[in-house]
């Protein structure tokens, strides 16, 4: 008994091995096996397709390997809409003081980026790479709009918050965008260095996406969420299924959750507290960088 790996062996012409015989005295609909010694076994098609048969849910080429991102980009939009429907009326359409015009742009910007992720998500899916490529450089472009006017945004925001509707805690609040938003901008340059590496490339663009909706699971449920500042444990969770797909695809975690995931989850809790207790220190580099 051999335990060494099967290959396919044919011979179009008559083979001079003793242990291979002509492809013409193989019976029809029967595949030629053979172990690296050289000794052919014979096996039909069906039997030769259950032994290479890939796992449907789990593992590689499974379900969930070759659909996770793409079904996480569409969970992503939901997110969005979820969130940002239950405010988008009484902030933006129909406020009792119109709020800056930079929000209209931001919110544009930020929800095409969602629109993004699922296309890029499904040309990988449907394995149209050169398209993938081609428009990955638009997002490159899409991305670099993003990070100066998601900064600028808080910043407007935060003085308009704190001058114009009068509500209290808003300098201390300017940490969460900055953070959420220098996430995003770390993980994307870092996703575009390591576009040619695939297995980085896919989980730092998945990263980072995670980082915007905290945003969104802020306004799901204000009650809950926001109060205690869980959105961040929102984001997480995301982050923990593509932790969770790891497991269950490739049977470890990728570095970058490993690195990643733990600095992330540290400086959630500074930028918590920044926002919570904004000490003094903090208050003053906010004043001066909102005026």
């Amino acid at each position: 008994m051999h335990n060494s790996t099967l290959r396919l062996s044919a011979c179009p012409f008559p083979c001079y091995s003793p242990h291979i015989p002509p492809l013409s005295l193989v019976p029809s609909g029967w595949i030629l096996l053979t172990h690296e010694s050289e000794f052919p076994v014979m096996a039909s098609a069906s039997q030769t397709a259950a032994v290479h048969k890939s796992p449907i849910f789990t593992g590689r080429n499974s379900l969930l390997d070759r659909y996770f991102y793409f079904a996480m980009s569409l969970v992503a939009a939901a997110i969005v809409v979820s969130g940002f429907s239950q405010t988008v009326n009484e902030k933006l359409f129909h406020p009792a003081l119109a709020p800056p015009e930079i929000l209209w742009y931001h919110g544009a910007i930020f929800s095409a980026w969602i629109v993004f992720y699922i296309l890029q998500t499904a040309l990988v899916r449907t394995r149209k790479v050169k398209w993938h490529r081609f428009l990955g450089w638009m997002g490159a472009g899409l991305a670099a709009v993003m990070v100066p006017l998601g900064v600028a945004t808080g910043i407007v925001m935060v003085h308009f918050e704190a001058y114009q509707l009068h509500e209290p805690g808003r300098y201390a609040f300017l940490a969460i965008p900055f953070f959420d938003i220098g996430s995003f901008a770390v993980c994307v340059a870092l996703a575009i260095w390591w576009r040619k590496k695939p297995e980085l490339h896919r989980r730092l663009i998945f990263f980072g996406t995670c980082a915007l909706l905290v945003a969104a699971f802020a306004r799901i449920d204000h009650a809950i969420v926001r109060q205690h500042s869980l959105q961040y444990f929102c984001a997480d969770l995301m982050i923990a299924l593509g932790l969770g797909r790891d497991l269950l695809v490739n049977r470890r975690v990728h570095a970058v959750y490993r690195v990643a995931l733990p600095v992330y989850f540290v400086m959630q809790l500074f930028v918590i507290y920044l926002s919570r207790i904004g000490p003094e220190w903090w208050l003053r580099i906010a004043h001066a960088i909102v005026g």
